[in-house]
């Protein structure tokens, strides 16, 4: 019954994806993806921020089909230039580095790469399976929700801010209040006064979380680049034949990665479902698993296969799992995934409960475009490799430019508003101070998304109780979740408390 309800959903998913235009942005977002993740330190979720104005005259199920093919498209570009150039183009692809990189120094670039691409394969269809599976399980026993039970699963969401937050927690907290701020300009939905508006029109209905987006992730991002000189680097560039036959993995490589490709797909996923989890610890914990399961552990760091297919499959099964908190209760649980949250939200789509059954064509057909997806990024990451490694020599000097311009045409182009352009520009330079500084731009972002949100499920909530916050509490559902809240923040603090104690206690 499980595998015929998976195999039902992916078979009406796949009606909806394999459709001639769902399928040709799904190749433009997942084409845009890997380019994104050629570009260190950029990641997927300045990636979509960037690109979202583009997709405002298409259809929901279509733009978010492209959105996500950025996603999951730059695990595979991220890894390239991981192995190349021992840089890895984002954080989730840190851990590919230690083995990665050696395989190229030793002249197996080619077998790193193929095994690369064949292990996110892996990982990106494994998840999607287990997505079929557990998302309409959690949106079931989420159709009970009230306004109550949306808040609390809303402040859950808002918990895991201290997850984006680094080790700074005040700059992480000063992050996420300037994103209350930002999504307190507009209109109360309670009272209809305007707040924050300084008289002008165009800001009585709020701050469109796009320019925001793009100003922190975007024009931010460059501008930290620029000034810590990344455009101005030269790495080292590993040569290789990519028609030798040493370019293919060897048949011991598959052997000893099997059950590799196994655990680190099912710890990558859990990872991802997890919010605030997600692909970065997802990958690391894949790779410590699988050194501490090894024979030989001595071998990791020094060019194993294992070392790299670990966090590989793990990285984009977590980027497949990710989607299940999203799609379900509406959680994000990274940078990327509020990004897309806003998105849908922008396109007048709510996601939690009611959207697998509101929404069917998407849900589904989104689901059914990330194993399209995975098929065409397996394909692009062995067949394009050499064409993507000379776009790693366009000088950086003349690549900012160019998204910086596609920046400022898109956040004008979303309302034909000026103050939305200076606006995106002004969060550039914010974002770009708080990537200076320590602050946290996903925080601030994750804030914006879930802000206004909780006012209003709160708001609504108190309006049925007639202003008692026992609405919170009285029933067993509602209160089953303030109490893991309670619990999870004692936890918190408490081992806190215990990892000062030997801190103190070692010296």
């Amino acid at each position: 019954m499980f595998f015929a309800e998976i195999l039902n959903n992916l078979s009406f998913g796949m009606s909806v994806a394999l459709t001639t235009t769902n399928l040709m942005f799904l190749l433009i977002g997942a084409i845009v993806g890997m380019i994104v993740g050629l570009f260190p330190g950029f990641g997927p979720a300045a990636g979509i921020a960037i690109l979202i104005p583009l997709t405002f005259g298409l259809e929901p199920t279509t733009a978010i089909i492209m959105l996500s093919g950025i996603y999951y498209g730059s695990m595979y570009g991220g890894t390239i230039t991981s192995i190349l150039i021992n840089t890895p183009g984002e954080s989730a692809t840190v851990a590919s580095t230690l083995d990665g990189y050696p395989m190229a120094q030793q002249g197996r670039a080619g077998p790193a790469l193929v095994m690369q691409a064949i292990a996110s394969f892996v990982g990106g269809t494994l998840g999607v399976i287990l997505i079929c599976g557990f998302a309409p399980v959690l949106a079931q026993f989420a159709s009970s929700f009230g306004p109550s039970e949306y808040f609390l699963i809303i402040m859950l969401g808002l918990l895991l801010l201290t997850t984006m937050m680094g080790d700074n927690k005040l700059n992480g907290i000063i992050s996420a209040l300037f994103g209350f701020a930002i999504a307190m300009v507009g209109v109360d939905s309670v009272s209809g006064a305007q707040r924050f508006t300084f008289g002008s029109p165009e800001l009585i209905s709020g701050i469109y979380f796009v320019p925001v987006a793009i100003g922190l992730f975007g024009i931010g991002e460059l501008l930290y680049c620029i000034y810590t000189g990344q455009h101005k680097m030269e790495k080292d560039r590993v040569q290789f034949n990519f028609r030798s036959r040493d370019f293919w993995p060897t048949a011991k490589d598959y052997l000893t990665s099997k059950f590799t490709f196994i655990r680190g797909s099912i710890i990558g996923f859990i990872a991802g479902v997890l919010p605030g989890s997600g692909a970065t610890i997802g990958s690391i914990l894949a790779y410590s698993v699988e050194k501490k399961v090894a024979k030989d552990p001595e071998r990791f760091g020094k060019g194993e296969m294992r070392g790299l297919v670990a966090p590989e499959t793990a990285n984009n099964a977590a980027s497949a799992g990710a989607m299940v908190p999203l799609i379900s209760l509406g959680i994000p649980g990274s940078g990327a995934t509020a990004v897309l949250l806003g998105a849908l939200m922008m396109w007048g789509l709510q996601p939690g409960p009611t959207l697998i059954d509101a929404n069917p064509d998407l849900v589904w057909g989104l689901v059914a475009s990330m194993y399209m997806g995975n098929m065409i990024l397996v394909a692009l990451s062995i067949l394009a490799i050499p064409l993507f490694v000379k776009f790693l020599d366009i000088p950086y000097r003349l690549v900012v430019p160019v998204i910086i311009i596609l920046c400022v045409i898109g956040a004008y182009a979303l309302n034909n508003s000026i103050i939305e352009t200076s606006m995106l520009l002004f969060m550039g330079l914010i974002g770009f101070g708080m990537k200076l500084y320590g602050y946290s731009p996903a925080a601030t972002v994750l804030a914006l998304v879930l802000g206004g949100m909780a006012e209003s499920t709160f708001l609504q909530s108190l309006i049925i109780s007639q202003g008692s916050l026992q609405i919170f509490v009285e029933r067993p559902l509602s209160l089953a979740l303030t109490l893991f809240m309670v619990g999870a923040i004692g936890l918190s603090l408490a081992f806190r408390a215990y990892k000062r104690y030997q801190a103190k206690r070692s010296n």
